[in-house]
Order: structure tokens, then C-alpha cells, then sequence
């Protein structure tokens, strides 16, 4: 059985209200182990013996349609791509400060063109980083949550759906996922 972590999109921050009771029950409903949440910004770990992640996230989302009524985007990573992400941070030696540094997690890998053209939004000081499906993020002097440096931003510029988490949540998922 292999450990994945899923990832809603816009849950509970400004988006969709998705008690984490009813995350829990409705994975655990889907057949999957060990189903753990962590905060209330839906994120769920939890075991598999399904070994396709696009087919666990339409999984979720369908739950959470037939069940909640609620159109969620889920993006899922491996237990093993969610320890690459948190080992992989080219601006963790830097910051000291864990909340000036996020990472995005895009659905899919966007197209070279769309990442070479991605700047900072006017006047913002963070430097960014595209690896692959995740974008990692610093600000050096604070203020994701007043940057337009946002999920709605890299949507538009690449093309694919994104959702973000703070350096801790992202440590802390890997860490459930390993155990």
C-alpha cells in the first residue's frame, strides 16, 4: 500500500466550508487506510492500494460533488513526491522563518513557454522557483497573504489549477506521509 496526500483546493480559506469529520469519513468511504487529516485546509493523508493519482483525485472530487454537493479541484502527490517537495526547497537554507516560504502545487506541469514568461506581480519582492508541479515561494520581508502572487494569479498566467501551502503544512505532510 502506498501513502498519498491529497490537497483541496480553496478549502475552508475564503472558499468551499468542508468540515474535516466529513473529509475523513468520505476517503475512508472511497476504501482508502489510515485516513488522517491535517488542519482545516483540506488536507488528507491516508494509504492506497490504488497507485494512480489522477484516479484518486477524480475519486475525492466525485465524493465530495455526491456527498457535499461541492465542487472541490483535489490535486494529489505520493508520499514519496510530498519528500521530494519538502527536501527540495531551493530557498529553505535562506529563511529561517517558515512562514515566508510556500510552495504551490500545480495540477499538472505547465507548458516551458508560461513558466518563462511568469514574473512577480509589480512592485512585490519574492523570488519563485518552477520545478516540475510545484512553484516555491519566498518572501523574504513576509507577506504571502498580501501578495497577488496567488493561486487565482498562476492559474491565469500557466494555465493549471493551483493550490498553496505554507512551509510548515508541506514539512508536517511529509512527515505524516512517511509514517
Amino acid at each position: 500500500m502506498d501513502s498519498w496526500v491529497a490537497l483541496l483546493r480553496g478549502v475552508n480559506v475564503g472558499g468551499a466550508r468542508v468540515a474535516m469529520a466529513d473529509l475523513l469519513r468520505l476517503v475512508t468511504g472511497l476504501g482508502h487506510h489510515d485516513v488522517r487529516t491535517y488542519l482545516q485546509s483540506g488536507n488528507v493523508v491516508f494509504g492506497s492500494t490504488v497507485r494512480d493519482a489522477d484516479a484518486l483525485a477524480r475519486g475525492i472530487e466525485r465524493a465530495i460533488v455526491d456527498e457535499l454537493g461541492l465542487t472541490v479541484p483535489v490535486l494529489v502527490r505520493s508520499g514519496r513526491e510530498l519528500a521530494a517537495v519538502a527536501g527540495g526547497n531551493p530557498y529553505a537554507d535562506r529563511e529561517d522563518d517558515p512562514t515566508r516560504l510556500l510552495v504551490i502545487f500545480l495540477a499538472t506541469a505547465p507548458d516551458p513557454s508560461a513558466v518563462a514568461a511568469l514574473t512577480a506581480p509589480d512592485g512585490e519582492n519574492l523570488a519563485f522557483t518552477v520545478t516540475g508541479r510545484e512553484v516555491y515561494l519566498h518572501y523574504p520581508d513576509g507577506g504571502y497573504g498580501r501578495s497577488r502572487f496567488t493561486n487565482n494569479h498562476l492559474e491565469k498566467k500557466l494555465g493549471v489549477v493551483a493550490t498553496t501551502r505554507n512551509w510548515r503544512s508541506v514539512r508536517a505532510l511529509a512527515e505524516l506521509a512517511a509514517s
